[in-house]
């Protein structure tokens, strides 16, 4: 009989549908996202590595790219920075890049204020964004869903030259943002916490970018607001901004790992790369724009 080794062991069980929805998702999520953020935080070289060892047994984990190789905290190593030029950001003019590392979820057309966040699972934009008059600008236009795994750099950056305009912070759940829950739980990111960023081009195009929290991860970190969004956040909700932002600068960061959601206009297609399942990274072409008349 084959012994298996642990990385084996471990994918087997992750593959079991029924006991990684139990174990990830039936359980006190917001205990358990709130501990974590506490746990994370723990500056202790000792917790900092037996933490980081058994996140290894469970994922992919790789620091190869990281800026440094030791750190003081779990959460110092879910918020690494990357070495200088590990990510290349697409700087042609018509090219919306992708805003961070991910796996391509559900993408394509906004369909009757319409989006799948799986196959068969549809949800309204408007009530992801709390105001149906937030979803108008995108009817007809294109989305992209990108989850960030737990071993995934999380941060992530300006899709294109833009100014910020609105930022709002939708108090919620905490479900697990996997593919399994995703094709079990019903409108599952209009659950969960998440914030709504509303930028403009140049041009007056629309943008918006949709952050959603996760078990264990509930806290997403805006630089131009100096803020860290999270559960205990008690306001304001709605924070108007006039921010200016270039391409690839860095705007935030997830504590941990979870999805962003990207909606452009109409006249606004997927980069042919981009399909579910492709494996990307942040500043490889998202989407493309109409090359001016």
């Amino acid at each position: 009989m084959r012994t298996m080794n642990l990385a084996q062991i471990r994918d087997r069980l992750l593959l079991q549908e029924d006991l990684n929805f139990l174990l990830t998702n039936r359980v006190p999520r917001i205990a358990l996202t709130r501990f974590m953020g506490w746990f994370s935080k723990i500056r202790n070289p000792w917790v900092c590595r037996a933490s980081i060892a058994v996140w290894r047994l469970f994922t992919e984990l790789d620091l190869a790219e990281a800026k440094q190789q030791h750190f003081a905290s779990l959460h110092d190593c879910f918020t690494r920075e990357l070495k200088p030029g590990a990510r290349t950001v697409d700087m042609a003019p018509e090219v919306l890049a992708s805003p961070c590392d991910a796996i391509v979820g559900a993408c394509g057309r906004v369909e009757r204020g319409m989006v799948l966040q799986a196959k068969g699972s549809p949800y309204r934009i408007a009530d992801l964004f709390g105001q149906a008059a937030r979803a108008v600008p995108f009817e007809g236009g294109t989305y992209v869903t990108l989850r960030l795994t737990s071993s995934m750099y999380h941060r992530f950056h300006a899709p294109h030259d833009a100014r910020i305009e609105h930022v709002s912070y939708l108090s919620g759940d905490t479900w697990n943002v996997n593919p399994i829950a995703l094709a079990r739980v019903q409108r599952l990111f209009c659950r969960n916490e998440r914030a709504v960023i509303r930028m403009r081009l140049a041009d007056g195009t629309p943008l918006a970018l949709v952050p959603v929290a996760a078990i264990l991860v509930a806290s997403v970190r805006l630089h131009w607001l100096d803020v860290l969004l999270h559960l205990r956040w008690n306001g304001p909700h709605e924070m108007p901004c006039d921010h200016a932002v270039a391409k690839g600068q860095e705007l935030g960061w997830f504590e941990h790992g979870s999805t962003i959601i990207v909606f452009a206009p109409p006249g606004l297609a997927l980069a042919p790369v981009i399909e579910t399942g492709r494996r990307i990274c942040m500043g490889q072409a998202l989407m493309t724009m109409p090359a001016p008349r």
